[in-house]
C-alpha cells in the first residue's frame, strides 16, 4: 500500500502541512534521562550505584506530539496541564525553544508529570515517575476548557493525546469534539482505557491492538472482519488505525474496508515515542487535505524513521521523504 502514494502527492501534502496549525490537547510529560557508569554495589542495599555523567531532557506525551508537529514547520498550540515546579518550567522552556505556543498551558496544583530513566551501559536500571494521575476537576477543568476553545478555534486539525494523567476528562473530550464538528476540522485520537468510548465523531481513532482488545473484551481478527461493524457502532468513529508493531498498521473504515500498511522501518533501535510521531503526522496530513489512507501511509514512514532513534525523537519532513525514496528504491 505505501507504493500507492505518488512522490509528488507526498511532497505536496508535506509542503501544505507546514502552513497549517494543529491544536494538541492532552497529557504533556517531561522525560529525564540520567546516564552514567556502574562500578560497584551500594553498601547500603544490594543495588547498583550509578555515577551520573550526563543529564538529558525530552518532551514526552502530548509534548512529543507538539514537537513533531513543529518539526514539519506547522504551528502548534499545546493544551495541557503543568505544575508550578522545575519540571513545568523546563517543559515550558523546551516548548519555547521550538517556538510552540505555550499560552494554552494551564498551571495546576499538582506536579508536572516527570519520568526519570536511569541508564547505565545502555541498559535502563530503573524508571522513577513523579505524577498525580487523578482526573482534574473544578476550576482547573474550567481553565482547560477555555484554553481548548481558544486553541481549537484557530486550528486546522485537533489531536487528543490521552495518557490517563487527568487532562482528557469527559467535559474536555466533549468540547473538543463539539468544536471540531462546528469548524469541520479533523480529529485524531490516541486513546487510553479510561475514556475509550467517549470519542464518537473522531476522524481517526488510533489505539494499538492490545488496547482495543482490552476495551472490547474480545480478540480483533483482521483476517475475519465480520465483527468490525459492531466495533464501529460502539466507537462511533470514521476510521480505526490499529498499530501492529513489527506488522505495521491496519486502517479500517466504517464501511468495513481494511487497508494493510506494512512496516517500513529498516532498523528498530527504540520504539519509545513512535506512537506520538504517528499521531502528529496523521493530524498534519489530514490538515493538509490528505485522505485517511494517505495520512496513515505518511505516518507509517515517519514511524519507521523514529524507531531508528533513541528515545522520544522528532522526525522532519525531509526524513520522511528520504525514507519514502529508500523504500521505493528497494
Amino acid at each position: 500500500m505505501p507504493r500507492s502514494l505518488a512522490r509528488e502527492r507526498l511532497l505536496a501534502l508535506l509542503d501544505t502541512a507546514a502552513t497549517r496549525r494543529v491544536a494538541v490537547v492532552g497529557d504533556a510529560m517531561l522525560d529525564v534521562y540520567l546516564r552514567g557508569d556502574v562500578e560497584r554495589i551500594s553498601p547500603e542495599a544490594p543495588v547498583p550505584v550509578v555515577r551520573v555523567l550526563d543529564r538529558r531532557y525530552a518532551l514526552g506525551g502530548a509534548g512529543n506530539v507538539a514537537q513533531n508537529v513543529r518539526a514539519v514547520g506547522a504551528r502548534c498550540d499545546l493544551v495541557a496541564a503543568i505544575g508550578d515546579d522545575p519540571g513545568g518550567r523546563q517543559l515550558c522552556s523546551m516548548l519555547g525553544a521550538i517556538d510552540a505556543d505555550v499560552a494554552s498551558l494551564v498551571t495546576v496544583d499538582r506536579p508536572t508529570t516527570t519520568k526519570t530513566r536511569i541508564v547505565a551501559r545502555s541498559q535502563q536500571v530503573v524508571r522513577v515517575d513523579e505524577e498525580v494521575d487523578a482526573d482534574l476537576d473544578g476550576q482547573e477543568v474550567e481553565r482547560l476548557l477555555a484554553a481548548l476553545r481558544a486553541a481549537a478555534d484557530r486550528a486546522d486539525a485537533l489531536v487528543l493525546e490521552d495518557y490517563n494523567k487527568g487532562v482528557l476528562v469527559p467535559r474536555v473530550i466533549e468540547l473538543a469534539l463539539s468544536v471540531a464538528r462546528e469548524r469541520r476540522i479533523p480529529v485524531v485520537v490516541d486513546p487510553k482505557y479510561r475514556n475509550f468510548f467517549l470519542y464518537r465523531g473522531a476522524t481517526i481513532f488510533k489505539p494499538n491492538r492490545r488496547e482495543l482488545e482490552a476495551a472490547l473484551g474480545a480478540e480483533v481478527d483482521l483476517e475475519h472482519p465480520e465483527a468490525l461493524p459492531a466495533t464501529f457502532n460502539r466507537l462511533g468513529v470514521e476510521h480505526l488505525l490499529l498499530t501492529l508493531g513489527e506488522r505495521g498498521m491496519a486502517l479500517i473504515s466504517a464501511g468495513g474496508e481494511i487497508k494493510r500498511i506494512p512496516t517500513v522501518a529498516r532498523e528498530v533501535y527504540d520504539v519509545v515515542g513512535a506512537g506520538d510521531t504517528v499521531t502528529a503526522y496523521l493530524a498534519l496530513a489530514l490538515a493538509a487535505g490528505g485522505s485517511a489512507a494517505e495520512a496513515a501511509i505518511i505516518a507509517n514512514f515517519a514511524a519507521g524513521v523514529e524507531v531508528g532513534k533513541l528515545g522520544a525523537a522528532t522526525v522532519s519532513a525531509d526524513e520522511v521523504v528520504d525514507a519514502y525514496d529508500a523504500f521505493m528504491a528497494s
